[in-house]
C-alpha cells in the first residue's frame, strides 16, 4: 500500500480528503490533534511514534523529526542504494504528505499576544516534512493548501498517481509558503530585537488580485498586499461598488490617502498620476470637496478623491456631477450610496482613517530595494524661523501650515500656491524649482494675490521667491539650507513676503 502523512493545524476538509485516500488503498500516518480529528471520523490511522518507534517529547516539539519520516519522503525512488538503505532500516516510503503549518500569523496578530505564545507558534517539524517531501517532488506530492485537495483526489482516482507537472507545481507552491512563513517570524523576531535596517530584508506580500494590466495595456501586472495589516492602506480598503481597480488607480488612491491623513479637519484631496490637482479643507465635507474641485476643476476629471469623512447625501450629490475613478472614505451614508451607484464604473471604496502612516517605506529599483523611514516626522512649530522683516499674520500662519502639509505629498521640485482654505495652483515635478513656481502660480492666477507659497526643498536661487512676490504673494514656507537663503530672505524682505524657514526638507522622488 501506498502511504500519506496528513498533519495539519487547519482541518477544513481534512478527514474528507483523508477518507477518499484511503479509499484509493493509501495507509494514513498522523500525529496529535489530526490523528484525534480522523479517528472521531472514522478514518484508520497509524500514529508517528509507531512508524518511529520513538515518542513525542518536549511537549510535542519533536516528533516527526526522525529517518523515518524524513528517510521515507527523501528516499529517490530511483537510486538502488537509496531503496536498499531504506529496507535495510525497515523504512516505507511516503508518497503524499499534507501538512499545513501552526498559525504563526494568527498568534502575532493578536494584541494580547506575549513572545512565549509567539514561540511556541514557530513551526519546526512542519516545514522540514514539507520541504523533505517537495526536494523530492519527482516522487512525492506535497499538499500545503487546502484549495488543492479537490485537484490532488481527482488525479490519483484518474490516473493511480499526480502528474510530475502537478508534482512540480505543488513543490513550488511549498517552497513560496514555507519562505513567506520564514520571513513573517524573521519579520517578527527582528522587530523583537530592535532592528530597523538588518544585515538581511526578507518580505513576503500574498496575491490580493491579477489585474487587467499595469501602468499600460501592455504590461503584465498583479497587486500583492502584505499578511499583517498595521495601518491603514488601499490593500485592506473594502470595495462597495464599480470596477476592480486598475494598477494606476492603486498608485493614485495610495497618494490620495497619505495626503488625507494629514488632516484632522474635514478634507477633500483629488489626486491625477500621485500628484494633488487639488485640495480642500471646511467646516463639512461638502465644503472642503466643493474647494477642492474649485481648486482646479480641469485636473479633477478622471481623477481620485479621498475624503476624511463620512460621504453624505449633500457630498455624493456633487461627485456625481463630474467623472471619477475612486471615491475613498471611512464610509458613505445610505443616500450617499444610492446617489453614487447609480454611476457603473465609479470605484467606491472604505477605509477607517484610523492610522495610515507606514513606519518605513519601500521602493523597487532595477536590481535592488530602497527602504526607508517614512515622511512621518511631527514637525515642532516651536523650531520653525521667520527670517524675514515681515511678519506673518494669524491667517498667513494657517496657510502656510495647510499647505505645508500639502507640499511634502507632490513629486518634486514641489511648489504649492494657497490659503488656509485650499490649493490654488500646483507645480509638480519640474527639472527646476523655477519652473514649478512658475507653473503654481499661473495655475492660481489673480489669486495668488495674498495667498501663501509652499516649497519642499531650499530656493538655490532667489527668482522663486521674486516670482512669487510679484504674483502678489504674501508669505512664503520652505526648509531653508541654500548658501543663497541670504539672497532670498533679501528678495521677500524687498516685496515685504514673510518668509518661514523650517529646517525640515520633503523631497518626494
Amino acid at each position: 500500500m501506498k502511504r500519506a502523512l496528513i498533519s495539519v493545524s487547519d482541518k477544513t476538509g481534512v478527514t474528507e480528503f483523508a477518507k477518499e485516500l484511503v479509499a484509493l488503498d493509501y495507509e494514513i500516518i498522523s500525529t496529535g490533534g489530526t490523528k484525534t480529528a480522523l479517528e472521531e471520523a472514522g478514518v484508520p490511522v497509524i500514529g508517528v511514534e509507531e512508524v518511529t518507534d520513538f515518542p513525542e517529547m518536549l511537549d510535542g516539539r519533536v516528533k516527526t523529526l526522525h529517518p523515518a519520516i524524513h528517510g521515507a519522503l527523501l528516499a529517490r525512488r530511483d537510486h538502488e542504494s537509496h531503496m536498499e538503505a531504506l529496507h535495510a532500516h525497515h523504512i516505507e516510503t511516503i508518497d503524499v504528505v499534507c501538512v499545513n503549518l501552526y498559525p504563526f500569523q494568527e498568534t502575532i496578530t493578536r494584541k494580547d499576544v506575549t513572545l512565549e505564545e509567539a514561540i511556541e507558534n514557530i513551526d519546526i517539524g512542519g516545514p522540514s516534512m514539507l520541504r523533505s517531501a517537495s526536494k523530492n517532488y519527482a516522487a512525492v506530492t506535497v499538499v500545503v493548501d487546502k484549495n488543492d485537495y479537490a485537484a490532488v483526489l481527482e488525479e490519483l482516482r484518474t490516473h493511480g498517481a499526480t502528474t510530475f507537472a502537478t508534482r512540480e507545481r505543488l513543490a513550488a507552491k511549498v517552497f513560496r509558503h514555507t519562505a513567506a512563513y520564514d520571513a513573517l517570524i524573521a519579520e517578527y523576531l527582528t522587530e523583537q530585537a530592535g532592528e530597523t535596517f538588518p544585515e538581511k530584508i526578507t518580505l513576503t506580500y500574498d496575491l490580493k488580485q491579477p489585474l487587467r494590466y499595469g501602468e499600460n495595456p501592455h504590461q503584465k501586472a498583479a497587486f500583492y498586499a502584505e499578511p499583517i495589516a498595521k495601518y491603514d492602506a488601499i490593500s485592506t480598503a473594502e470595495q462597495l461598488h464599480g470596477k476592480e481597480l486598475s494598477y494606476n488607480n492603486i498608485k493614485d488612491a495610495d497618494a490620495a490617502l497619505k495626503i488625507a491623513a494629514e488632516f484632522e479637519e474635514p478634507v477633500a484631496v483629488a489626486v491625477k498620476h500621485m500628484n494633488p490637482c487639488g485640495v480642500g479643507v471646511g467646516d463639512t465635507i461638502e465644503t472642503a470637496f466643493l474647494r477642492a474641485y474649485e481648486a482646479d476643476r480641469t485636473s479633477i476629471f478622471g481623477g481620485i478623491i479621498a475624503l476624511n469623512r463620512e460621504v453624505d447625501q449633500q457630498t455624493a450629490e456633487h461627485l456625481s456631477e463630474i467623472f471619477l475613478e475612486i471615491v475613498l472614505a471611512p464610509s458613505f451614508s445610505a443616500e450617499a450610496l444610492d446617489i453614487l451607484t447609480k454611476k457603473k464604473n465609479i470605484r467606491l471604496l472604505v477605509l477607517p482613517f484610523t492610522k495610515t502612516k507606514p513606519n518605513l517605506e519601500k521602493t523597487s529599483v532595477i536590481g535592488g530595494l530602497l527602504v526607508q523611514d517614512g515622511d512621518t516626522q511631527v514637525e515642532d512649530i516651536a523650531t520653525y524661523e521667520v527670517v524675514t522683516k515681515a511678519q506673518p499674520t494669524e491667517e498667513e500662519w494657517k496657510a502656510l501650515l495647510t499647505q505645508w502639509k500639502i507640499v511634502k505629498h507632490v513629486k518634486s521640485n514641489a511648489i504649492v500656491v494657497g490659503n488656509d482654505k485650499q490649493t490654488l495652483g500646483i507645480g509638480a515635478g519640474q527639472m527646476n524649482r523655477i519652473g514649478s513656481a512658475v507653473i503654481a502660480l499661473e495655475q492660481a492666477g489673480e489669486k495668488s494675490h495674498g495667498a501663501v507659497l509652499a516649497s519642499d526643498a531650499f530656493f538655490p536661487m532667489n527668482d522663486t521667491v521674486e516670482a512669487a512676490a510679484k504674483a502678489g504673494i504674501k508669505a512664503i514656507i520652505q526648509p531653508g539650507g541654500s548658501i543663497k537663503d541670504k539672497e532670498s530672505i533679501e528678495m521677500a524682505d524687498q516685496y515685504g513676503v514673510a518668509m518661514v524657514v523650517t529646517h525640515v526638507r520633503h523631497f518626494k522622488h
